[in-house]
């Protein structure tokens, strides 16, 4: 199948095939006589893989990682325990980073409680906003220094 045909049976961009393959993460295709690229059944499964690792979070290089397990099945698996470790350490601490974003902005919203429309020069949300541009404190981050 040509790549238009694999980006149709994956759902991936045509650009981000090429750039997979560019990276390693493909294998690379075959070429007809005219020059186009020619991919097979096991591209696919190698781009539905490469995807399937992305919508898990894990970076292009440690998806390049796994690639190199597949390519060698002999290798010892404890590395791809590591690499799982290291994703969950790194999810979890982009979770405790949300979690404390919400507050800030839970904070900040609450600087604005009149439920009525008011001239903005009275939001309280756009005032802190501006005044930690100041570097004044501000409610979203009360114990930061400016």
């Amino acid at each position: 199948m040509r790549i238009g045909e694999l980006s149709r049976h994956s759902g991936c961009d045509v650009e981000t095939i090429r750039y997979y393959e560019r990276e390693g993460l493909l294998d690379a295709p075959q070429r007809e006589d005219n020059g186009y690229r020619r991919y097979g059944d096991p591209h696919l499964v190698q781009l539905n893989f490469v995807r399937h690792c992305r919508s898990l979070g894990m970076s292009l290089a440690d998806v390049r990682r796994l690639r190199d397990f597949q390519r060698n099945p002999s290798m010892a698996c404890d590395d791809i325990d590591t690499l799982l470790d290291r994703q969950i350490e790194q999810i979890h601490a982009q979770r405790v980073a949300l979690e404390a974003l919400e507050r800030q902005l839970r904070a900040l919203r609450h600087t604005c409680g009149n439920p009525n429309p008011h001239p903005a020069s009275e939001c309280g949300i756009l005032q802190n906003l501006q005044q930690a541009a100041e570097g004044a404190a501000c409610e979203c981050h009360p114990h930061s220094h400016h």
